[in-house]
């Protein structure tokens, strides 16, 4: 039984689709194993730069969803949704997630033409990596996935604290224009990213608005700005803490911009995609649960007891295919309050297929309980990062007016 390829919803993929899908697990079993994820994520950039290279370059995943225009693919979230469901299978780490999710959109919805014509085409070719700094560890309510991000001051509100940002004489005129001074502690791939999408807050209370700004790394480094990679509970995504003290900065688009909806507007599209992520770790993990059964019976486990771990196991496999199901709905609707759903689904079958493998391997004295405990800490750090569970589906039902008047 295979729980991340049932027949039914292959049969839904073009074969187009398959072929990304067979193509990308192919390359991903042959450079993305356990012992060369645990490689990657101690070198300096945290993920395998060749691979990274493959990925985006020969693959083009990292403009799978991005206009042809711009160096693109073209095909949207569903393409980009099958290519996030196995990297989750295998747990690789990558700038995909903070490149081409979480930047990429935010440049194509806000960025003047130039800006866009500049960037989206080096993001589509893997030269460009991104990663978006927003301060404190609010970064779900800034993606409105949690709570209404035009509800609450989580960018500063005009007051000590967040990331604040002040003009300068050469604003408008084509230079940086403006100085980030603030933190940032939980970026994603923040030390190692070309670039920086940096939410601040700016104009205090006479005209307070979040605005986005880019913030260029440079190898030898840049005034004013500190990257300092964190500890973190799951290796496979990297975190860094940013430090702005009068760092230079360029408006993102211009002014007026709908920030906060172009930041909500992502966060839905981005939660499918982690989703996504989230189902194909929760297949491969179960596939390797259920490859530990077939061990246990041929050793000669009781009846009984084998009986129990398959009954749990038939639990899981309808949780596992009720999130992947959830995920391609929503991927064939961006923008709806699918994703969120679909997140919160997909996080709560990562969560309870891994920790039933780390449960049996533990009680079969399995080597690979190592393997499952790394599943088990994405679903936990993706929780903390962007859940938890429970407050992605009451912000839906809010939106939805589920349970009463609709969200604004």
């Amino acid at each position: 039984m295979d729980a991340a390829d049932t027949a039914a919803l292959a049969a839904a993929l073009t074969e187009e689709q398959q072929e990304i899908r067979h193509t990308l697990r192919d390359l991903l079993t042959e450079r993305a194993g356990p012992r060369e994820n645990r490689e990657a994520t101690a070198t300096p950039e945290g993920y395998d730069t060749e691979l990274w290279a493959r990925l985006s370059g020969t693959l083009g995943l990292a403009g799978i969803a991005l206009p042809e225009q711009y160096g693109g693919a073209g095909h949207g979230p569903a393409a980009l949704a099958l290519a996030c469901e196995e990297t989750g299978r295998a747990l690789v780490p990558s700038p995909l997630l903070a490149t081409a999710v979480l930047a990429a959109p935010l440049i194509a919805a806000l960025g003047t033409p130039d800006q866009r014509t500049e960037l989206l085409p080096r993001i589509a070719d893997g030269s460009l990596t991104c990663a978006l700094a927003v301060p404190g560890g609010s970064l779900t309510l800034a993606l409105g996935l949690t709570g209404d991000n035009a509800a609450e001051d989580w960018s500063g509100g005009g007051r000590a604290g967040g990331i604040q940002a002040r003009a300068t004489d050469e604003a408008g005129d084509g230079g940086a224009g403006w100085r980030l001074y603030g933190e940032a502690t939980q970026v994603l791939d923040g030390h190692s990213a070309d670039l920086l999408l940096v939410a601040a807050h700016t104009g205090g209370f006479a005209r307070s608005r979040t605005l986005l700004f880019l913030v260029r790394g440079r190898a030898d480094g840049a005034p004013g700005l500190v990257r300092t990679r964190r500890s973190v509970l799951d290796p496979t995504r990297p975190q860094a803490v940013v430090e702005l003290r009068d760092a230079e900065a360029e408006l993102l688009g211009e002014e007026p911009a709908d920030v906060l909806g172009a930041l909500a507007t992502t966060g839905r599209t981005a939660a499918v995609l982690l989703a996504a992520e989230a189902a194909g770790a929760a297949g491969a993990v179960l596939d390797r649960t259920i490859a530990h059964l077939g061990a246990r019976e041929r050793s000669g486990r009781s009846e009984g007891a084998l009986l129990a771990v398959k009954g749990t196991l038939a639990d899981l496999y309808v949780q596992v295919e009720a999130a992947r199901s959830l995920t391609y709905a929503a991927a064939r609707e961006p923008g709806s309050e699918g994703g969120p759903l679909a997140l919160a689904q997909a996080l709560e079958a990562l969560r309870a297929t891994a920790g039933e493998c780390v449960r049996l391997d533990g009680d079969a004295g399995a080597s690979s309980g190592g393997e499952a405990q790394l599943f088990f800490q994405r679903a936990a750090s993706d929780e903390l990062l962007f859940g938890p569970a429970r407050r992605l589906r009451a912000r839906a039902a809010e939106r939805t007016g589920l349970f009463g008047e609709v969200a604004a």
